[in-house]
């Protein structure tokens, strides 16, 4: 009887260990589930314009910053529930109606240049985050003041605060500062709510780097042909080129009385290294394109 009544017991143990296991397992892999994948096969490159709801001053971004810490990271996303680095600063501008550009390397050229020492809560702040840095702008995010700011991060994949001062990474790649919004009265500053108090602050480290892609070269004879276009090609095409990472030139001649477009992705010194990058370009921009050489 004893005997019966340990067995059981034994049992019934193992049986709740057995379901417990299960249970958190299960939960683990639905709680990852629910997370989007933060570089999609096939991104969604159509650009989605914020509507326009909120005053453009410093109040209405730190409402907005407060509502967004912790939405996803998705690569070619610009919300308003997932965002990249420069969809989230797209977002939080246009919602106030001032337009800039989507992609973070074109957002650097407009607005007032400023030094880092000026920086006030709502400028932007622009990287270059590859593995070796030459300048270019790969990253954006938002100053908040203290050395803090806001920014999708493409390691927690999420949106985060970062501090310059805490952080040599950032602060070494640091390489243009931006202003956009109205001179105001208004002074505003991490000081003022210190949301980090009540939400989980990353502990810094090198983002992770998106699949290099092949750069074009100053000189070089093959490209991939886009298409051909009676005058000019789309402003919408072009955008979408260049916010997919690639230079693009436009070769026009007559034919028949008619101005012709060319629209040729590269120049690429190597006929491999513009096959390579076709199959892509072919899902992502334009299905019929092909490799052309041009001497």
């Amino acid at each position: 009887m004893i005997q019966a009544n340990l067995n059981a017991f034994i049992y019934n143990t193992s049986m709740k260990r057995i379901i417990y296991v299960a249970f958190t397992l299960t939960f683990l892999y639905l709680l990852t589930a629910c997370k989007p994948n933060p570089h999609p096969k096939n991104p969604d490159y159509a650009i989605q314009k914020p509507t326009v709801k909120y005053e453009p001053n410093k109040k209405s971004l730190d409402k907005m910053v407060k509502e967004l810490q912790g939405r996803p990271y998705v690569w070619a996303e610009e919300g308003p529930n997932q965002f990249d680095c420069s969809g989230f600063t797209y977002y939080m501008y246009g919602s106030m109606g001032i337009e800039i550009p989507r992609v973070a390397r074109e957002q650097a050229k407009v607005g007032d240049e400023i030094k880092m020492h000026e920086l006030v809560y709502g400028d932007l702040i622009f990287f270059d985050t590859d593995n070796n840095p030459k300048g270019k702008i790969t990253h954006v995010g938002m100053y908040l003041g203290d050395g803090w700011f806001t920014h999708a991060s493409t390691t927690e994949y999420e949106i985060v605060y970062s501090n310059l001062n805490t952080s040599p990474y950032y602060k070494k790649r640091l390489r243009i500062c931006r202003r956009y919004l109205p001179e105001s009265k208004e002074k505003l500053a991490m000081r003022d709510a210190k949301p980090w108090k009540a939400k989980k602050v990353i502990k810094e480290k090198a983002p992770r780097i998106m699949p290099k892609k092949i750069q074009a070269s100053a000189i070089g004879n093959f490209y991939v042909q886009v298409g051909s276009f009676s005058g000019q090609p789309s402003d919408d095409l072009l955008y979408k080129i260049t916010r997919a990472g690639y230079h693009y030139k436009i070769i026009k001649f007559p034919v028949n009385g008619q101005q012709i477009a060319k629209l040729l992705i590269g120049p690429y010194r190597k006929r491999a290294d513009a096959v390579e990058l076709l199959a892509s370009i072919r899902t992502h921009i334009q299905k019929d394109a092909f490799i052309a050489e041009i001497r």
